[in-house]
């Protein structure tokens, strides 16, 4: 299936890691050298990616900066002889043709959703959420749900196995192997707060890809958990009456909008990076020994 546009819902208030939140996007946390935004667009780039929407709101201003050109820098860096550093910014720009639009009302994640309907059209679009980082090791994680689309049902969700502890704070699947790691989606529950009310330990982690019919639905989707207008209300829509694909994403999963998600994903992309892996890693070392 060929899908060019993305929606990047990025107009959370980034609560779980205040005050650091208060006054600057927690999609704007650098992981060793980018921000979180930028992995999530690099991200749905590789995957074929060429127009990619993203929802903010008021204060996250930084991120449309970000995506923009900065002729200030880029003749500092000229002047300087600095060609690598000037290549970098000028590509940050140049990533795919990236749109904004505010949600100027917090009223849910199927809300923000909702924003993006002229601009996705008739076509089938992915949904990358904005606090949720994931570097896999072969195929991006949302190239992997592209590939799988119409496999079963309408639409496809990325899904991951959760603690049973922690269930109660995602959504809980209904579903059934098909092969390998595709699964047949048939129900699903927003944040379960009773072993009843569980469909199995699998939930939704930050990807997915949804055909346009969802629109309609949002539109009469009513208030749902915490009175807000819940994606998953309307997927679950799809699931008992189409189905959806669930496919077990391969890839590491940073959770940016939690304080031990972001310390994570500093330490292990810090691993990884070339610049900094063999400094960090005789510090951790050295550190091992003194806790």
């Amino acid at each position: 299936m060929n899908i060019t546009k993305a929606v990047i819902p990025a107009a959370g208030f980034g609560t779980r890691v205040l005050p650091a939140t208060k006054s600057f996007p927690k999609e704007m946390f650098p992981i060793v050298d980018k921000p979180t935004i930028q992995y999530i667009v690099e991200e749905a780039v590789s995957a074929g990616i060429t127009d990619i929407l993203i929802i903010t709101n008021r204060g996250k201003g930084l991120i449309e900066d970000h995506f923009d050109r900065s002729p200030e820098l880029e003749h500092l860096l000229e002047k300087s002889g600095k060609t690598a550093f000037l290549e970098l910014v000028q590509g940050i720009g140049d990533l795919a043709n990236i749109h904004f639009i505010r949600q100027k009302e917090m009223k849910g994640l199927g809300h923000a959703i909702l924003k993006a309907k002229s601009f996705v059209g008739n076509e089938p679009f992915a949904v990358l959420f904005g606090d949720g980082v994931i570097i896999s090791k072969t195929q991006p994680a949302i190239g992997q749900l592209i590939d799988q689309y119409g496999a079963f049902g309408d639409g496809v969700v990325g899904v991951k196995k959760v603690p049973a502890s922690e269930i109660h704070k995602y959504g809980s699947l209904k579903v059934e192997n098909l092969h390998d790691n595709v699964f047949a989606c048939t129900d699903m529950r927003e944040k379960p707060q009773t072993p009843e009310e569980v469909l199995s330990l699998y939930s939704i982690l930050d990807r997915c890809v949804l055909p346009p019919s969802i629109f309609e639905i949002l539109e009469r989707t009513k208030p749902g958990v915490g009175g807000e207008i819940q994606l998953t209300d309307a997927m679950r829509e799809i699931a008992v009456t189409k189905g959806m694909t669930a496919v077990e994403f391969e890839g590491k999963r940073y959770d940016m909008g939690n304080k031990f998600g972001i310390l994570q994903a500093q330490i292990e992309v810090g691993l990884a990076h070339p610049e900094t892996k063999d400094q960090l890693k005789a510090y951790i070392k050295e550190l091992a020994n003194t806790i």
